[in-house]
């Protein structure tokens, strides 16, 4: 069973900004980099929009 994630914007900008900061750093791209590509934050992005980026998001549950 695939379960699909729905990001809040706070999020995703943890996410991406996390995995941007993994990538100005060194770390290899999870996806191959488009033509022009050059930024981390650019690239961040494009993993995050592929599902490539293997990070969860754990939420309290509410009572």
């Amino acid at each position: 069973m695939l379960i699909v994630m729905e990001y809040t914007k706070f999020e995703k900008a943890r996410i991406v900004g996390a995995r941007a900061l993994q990538l100005a750093f060194g770390a290899p791209p999870l996806i191959k980099v488009p033509t022009g590509v050059s930024s981390p934050l650019d690239l961040a992005e494009l993993e995050f929009n592929d599902d490539a980026i293997p990070i969860v998001v754990v939420r309290p549950h509410a009572k």
